[in-house]
């Protein structure tokens, strides 16, 4: 039996499961929201053209409209002005959009505080319990976000000072761009940084580090609690969208029963 044969086999079986870790994209859809005077990404919509009516008796269509970092989505390279001459969307690699996963559960430490972040010793802990990060591959942190992704005003959790989201640590950050063999980084919320990483020093870590070192990003994932630590594979399905920054993903893992 071929492999890809084996595989199919294990999937009707159910001794492989294909777990969805994408947020449906609607006009509710939470999307990321940047103060004035900053340009601002569309939300989802769906614009009729026909449905079984004069305009096409037979047929139901739609235009879309809505922003490439929309929804769960991959952030290319490019996307950040330090990996400016980066690839973009449509130039992921093969070996990138599908690929092993490192799962870090962060539930308690965000149910305890919001703005809790990651720290180089979380990954050290992981890494001496579940071996080194996946070669390659990515690094998911299940912080138990995607719960709140029905509410949006839940899923901002915003006040006066803005955002209250988990996030990665700037030495993490700079160390994880750097210094480990991961493609990329992926999250619950609505992007790779905290809500509060305009305070950070540097500000917005995720995105200058590892933007900056050729590296990746997924955003809006659900279902991370459907993962184990290791040993699932992410297939990540964007538009390839020559030029762009990112685009809306179908997100899919396969996981071992």
């Amino acid at each position: 039996m071929s492999v890809l044969s084996a595989l199919l086999d294990a999937a009707r079986s159910g001794s492989v499961r294909v777990v969805d870790l994408t947020t449906p994209l609607q006009a509710s859809t939470p999307i990321l929201e940047l103060p004035e005077p900053f340009g601002q990404t569309a939300r989802f919509e769906l614009e009729e053209i026909s449905r079984y009516d004069d305009r096409g008796p037979a047929w139901y269509w739609n235009n879309i409209r809505t922003g490439e970092h929309t929804g769960t989505h991959l952030d290319a390279p490019n996307h950040w002005i330090t990996g400016r001459d980066g690839l973009d969307v449509a130039q992921a690699p093969m070996s990138t959009l599908v690929a092993p996963v490192a799962v870090i559960d962060m539930t308690a430490q965000v149910e305890a505080d919001a703005d809790h972040l990651l720290q180089i010793g979380d990954v050290r802990a992981w890494e001496a319990e579940h071996g080194p990060l996946p070669d390659g591959g990515w690094l998911l942190l299940r912080t138990g976000w995607a719960a709140r992704g029905e509410d949006e005003a839940a899923f901002a959790n915003a006040d006066e000072n803005g955002p209250h989201t988990p996030g990665v640590a700037p030495d993490c950050a700079r160390w994880l761009a750097r210094e480990t063999p991961v493609a990329g980084l992926g999250v619950e919320t609505v992007g790779t940084d905290a809500g509060q990483a305009p305070n950070l020093e540097p500000a917005f870590p995720c995105h200058s580090e590892l933007m900056g070192a050729g590296k990746w990003g997924l955003t809006s994932l659900r279902n991370l609690d459907a993962l184990p630590a290791t040993g699932a594979v992410l297939v990540v399905c964007p538009l390839p969208i020559v030029g762009g920054s990112g685009s809306p993903a179908r997100v899919l893992a396969l996981v071992e029963a």
